[in-house]
């Protein structure tokens, strides 16, 4: 049977056996939990396997994902699993796994502990610093294993009130484990009956052994924190039930405390199995990070929006130019380093710790920063003159930046050119720029940069216009092939999407990087060399990019079935990858991606308005 058939969000759905390959569960079976500083992958078959602590970008403490003999999990399953399903607490990112054993039927309940008063919308944050893991038997009886293994092993000592865990790769961290029932050790096996019940929670940080042991209280605190926050949302569109899971995941991926945010919660996923394309996603990217507080406040979470704001013009003060990413706390990233101990996913390797393109000069992040805050300001923001002093020399950048090369929005590791997208960017940067200062009466060279931005786009609609290819091309002088970024060019209204040229790109991009089922390649990899081995799946924000740009020239219906189309490719746990492979419909690359989860999220937004008569 194809594996998509086995997709698409499901509030209830059908048991299905678990499924490995190569050792390891598909990407589509995995469930993401998060607290605002952390996130765990939990698997149908109740293991988790990826969890690093204290943060996104720390160390794993769990990383079977990556290698499952080696890498550590935190296994609560049925002996003799037969089938299993997973699915949400409505509204919230409280994760339920239902498992059936050759005599039962057990349900788990996964969260990462969220304060009784935890305020998602404030800087504060609201980490208990704890895994909750509840199981009760629902039906018959189940043996139940219950099994801690950290990555690199671990020694523990008895307490009055569980265990005190080592691991030696991670003498930083202060773990404690405890459970309604004894613990002998890190591996026990637990025969409940129907009705019974096993409640297991690991700590870090804060000494919890010196608390109440009171898992029920926190689950019902973190489910009623997350639908505090839901509250906010709005949205008027199609495929609803799939946009507010969009919007909880994008959440997952935000450091609540800091207001950066993840590009995905994951490192070193492959795209595609087998291949070197394994990176590790587990930073704040002023790109994705833009994109994100973007769809944010198109569904009614303008603080994300706020904070990100802030968070990036610290971080850009504190280095000798602006970076395209930073860790969560605004430092510079990590060496990109290969670990040769571990397999990788279904054995694709190298795992990378780090990220290498964190040195690359990519000039869109100009028009990324200066865009939201526009949107910041528009919603009533509060300029000060120091905000507008910086945000008035990332202007003065852009306004000759965009004749340098770069590495553009895709990153390549070939030789810099000078991108349509950067250039697109730069645009957009001088004309926020303006817009502000004109709005609110700000002195700079106002004039000078609106002449730039309108001379900078009549020149990429005039000297990226490639005539024989019908099409503006991936290179601000007509050169390299066609690029699906460019669909994005009148989602930042540097184009507009029926202007005669961009319809034509449009059309191009649909026709020529096609992967079957609407699914679209980023680029061609002979005609834009990329500078590494290999092909790629498909890239699933930039068929979201189509759907927007068919929606916004008035082809609604085939907009509409293009969108129920990528929809429909969601897990039953309403999450996306990076890419998917166009023959399989697996998922590949990191997971979940924020990327993706945007393109669900703009993409019905459009739609909505476009249903609406609206296109602004």
């Amino acid at each position: 049977m194809p594996e998509e058939e086995f997709a698409m969000l499901d509030p209830d759905p059908p048991f299905r056996p678990v499924r490995r390959r190569d050792g390891y569960q598909r990407l589509e079976d995995l469930g993401l939990i998060g607290d605002g500083t952390t996130a765990a992958l939990v698997g149908s078959d109740g293991s988790i396997t990826w969890l690093c602590l204290p943060r996104f970008d720390s160390d794993p403490l769990l990383c079977g994902l990556l290698d499952h003999e080696r890498g550590g999990h935190f296994a609560l399953t049925v002996d003799g699993l037969r089938e299993a399903r997973q699915y949400y607490e409505p509204d919230t990112a409280v994760l339920v796994t239902e498992m059936r054993g050759p005599t039962g039927l057990v349900r788990i309940t996964d969260a990462l502990g969220l304060r009784a008063d935890a305020d998602l919308s404030d800087d504060a944050g609201g980490s208990r610093g704890e895994l909750i893991r509840s199981a009760v038997v629902l039906d018959g009886t189940v043996r139940l294993r219950a099994e801690l293994r950290p990555w690199g092993g671990a020694q523990t000592r008895a307490l009055a009130s569980g265990l005190e865990i080592q691991a030696p790769r991670r003498r930083d961290l202060r773990l404690h484990l405890r459970a309604n029932r004894p613990l002998t050790g890190l591996d026990t096996v637990h025969d409940l009956e129907q009705g019974d019940r096993l409640a297991v929670t690991l700590s870090w940080g804060r000494v919890h052994r010196h608390h109440r042991f009171e898992p029920d209280a926190v689950l019902r605190d973190t489910t009623e924190a997350w639908r505090r926050w839901m509250r906010n949302f709005g949205y008027a569109g199609p495929q609803e039930p799939l946009v507010r899971r969009a919007a909880i995941t994008l959440k997952l991926c935000d450091d609540w405390t800091n207001g950066s945010l993840v590009a995905a919660p994951t490192s070193s996923l492959p795209a595609p199995i087998g291949g070197v394309r394994n990176w590790d996603y587990r930073y704040a990217w002023i790109r994705d990070a833009a994109f994100t507080v973007f769809a944010f406040r198109r569904v009614g979470f303008g603080y994300e929006a706020d904070a990100f704001l802030g968070w990036v013009l610290d971080a850009f003060e504190s280095t000798s130019r602006p970076r395209i990413m930073y860790t969560l706390g605004g430092d510079p990233v990590p060496e990109e380093v290969q670990d040769p101990g571990l397999e990788g996913y279904r054995r694709s390797a190298p795992v990378r710790w780090g990220n290498g393109a964190a040195d690359q000069r990519q000039h869109d992040i100009y028009g990324e920063v200066l865009d939201c805050a526009d949107q910041w300001l528009r919603a009533g923001g509060d300029l000060q003159p120091a905000l507008w002093s910086r945000l008035a020399e990332l202007a003065r950048t852009a306004q000759t930046a965009w004749r340098q090369p770069d590495q553009g929005i895709w990153e390549v590791r070939s030789e810099g050119r000078v991108f349509t997208y950067s250039a697109a960017m730069c645009q957009v940067a001088l004309d926020r720029a303006a817009s502000i200062g004109e709005r609110l009466g700000l002195p700079g060279p106002l004039a000078a940069w609106r002449d730039a931005a309108d001379e900078l786009r009549r020149r990429i609609l005039e000297r990226a216009w490639d005539e024989d290819a019908r099409s503006l091309s991936e290179h601000l002088d007509g050169g390299g092939g066609v690029d699906a970024s460019l669909l994005a060019l009148p989602l930042r209204k540097v184009v507009p999407a029926d202007h005669p040229r961009m319809t034509a790109t449009t059309a191009a991009v649909a026709e020529r990087l096609s992967a079957g089922g609407g699914l679209l390649y980023r680029y061609l990899h002979d005609r834009s060399p990329d500078g590494l081995a290999g092909d790629e799946g498909a890239f699933l924000l930039c068929s979201f990019w189509l759907v927007e740009n068919l929606a916004l020239q008035g082809r609604t219906e085939q907009a509409e079935d293009l969108y129920a189309s990528l929809c429909s490719r969601a897990s039953p746990l309403g999450l996306l990858p990076e890419q998917i492979d166009p023959s399989t419909g697996t998922f590949m690359g990191n997971f979940p991606q924020a990327f993706s989860h945007i393109g669900v999220i703009a993409a019905g937004v459009t739609l909505g308005r476009a249903r609406e008569g609206r296109t602004g």
